[in-house]
């Protein structure tokens, strides 16, 4: 009997080696991306990186600290980022370029449905206006799956880069915007008690007087206030009821225009699509229009 365990011990020890012979270690997505990124900070002499205190694997450098106060949670921030590859410096995606990612700093924890909460940590140590670098593993950004609308591919580190701005009211920005680019652009413009400025190049010839219940016939074009047209229909085909446009035309079109009138107007982000904005055009964006009424039905 003794023999025969000692046989059976035998072959199960050799099983172990053999077994442990072909076993191949295979090392954490965190290991692969720590080293990924020490090597890179290393290489490019980024001496001004800090590892984050809780060392969960991001580095950061506040590049820009801004003005004011420090960012606390409940406070208001507009921001904007942009993400690239940390080793290949893709652009994978530049956020709301003519708007804003503003929210509560408290909420600022995700960016396009991933949950990155290092964005919020160093917000929290930005003043507004302040910039800042952070250098995100994989595991801690787009992870394995990675996110195909912006084409970043599986276990991708990242380089993002968040922007505050030095306002922190949506409001207060969109008029220092409009304010800034009617400056640059030179035009002659009032401004509505609404906050929509406005240029009237001709009244109409109409006899139809326009209310929010009209029905108007228009020919416009919508850009943003870098120029890039978003929306345009000049063939005199759109219609609408006022009322069910953006808010933003009923502030200007009644009582001021009829048929044949013509006028541009520049319309802050509340009086457009607000924070959530609507197909292209992205949230807390300004608007400019330039529109000729065709028709008015009441």
């Amino acid at each position: 009997m003794l023999k025969k365990l000692s046989g059976y011990t035998l072959a199960l020890i050799g099983l172990t080696v053999l077994f442990s012979s072909c076993k191949k270690d295979y090392e954490s997505i965190q290991s692969v991306d720590a080293k990924k990124i020490t090597d890179y900070i290393a290489k490019n002499n980024l001496t001004s990186m800090v590892e984050d205190p809780n060392k969960t694997g991001y580095y950061y450098q506040v590049l820009t600290p801004g003005t004011g106060d420090t960012f606390k949670n409940p406070d208001s921030v507009l921001y904007n980022g942009v993400v690239q590859g940390l080793e290949n410096a893709s652009v994978y995606l530049t956020t709301n370029t003519n708007g804003n990612l503003g929210t509560y700093v408290g909420y600022t924890n995700t960016l396009n449905g991933a949950a990155i909460p290092a964005i919020r940590d160093v917000i929290l140590k930005l003043k507004p206006g302040g910039t800042a670098r952070i250098i995100l593993p994989s595991y801690l950004a787009f992870g394995k799956n990675g996110n195909d609308a912006s084409n970043i591919p599986s276990n991708e580190n990242i380089d993002l880069y968040i922007t505050t701005y030095p306002e922190k009211v949506q409001t207060v920005r969109d008029e220092n915007l409009i304010k800034a680019f009617v400056t640059k652009a030179g035009l002659t413009m009032t401004r509505d008690d609404s906050g929509v400025y406005y240029a009237i190049s001709a009244v109409g010839t109409g006899t139809e007087v326009i209310s929010s219940t009209s029905t108007i016939t228009a020919k416009y074009t919508g850009r943003y206030l870098d120029g890039t047209v978003f929306d345009s229909s000049t063939d005199g085909t759109f219609s609408g009821v006022l009322s069910s446009l953006i808010s933003g035309w009923g502030k200007i079109l009644p009582g001021k225009l009829i048929s044949g009138g013509k006028v541009r107007i520049i319309i802050p982000s509340s009086l457009a699509y607000g924070t959530t904005g609507s197909g292209s055009v992205p949230g807390n964006a300004c608007l400019d229009f330039d529109i000729e009424i065709t028709n008015v039905t009441n």
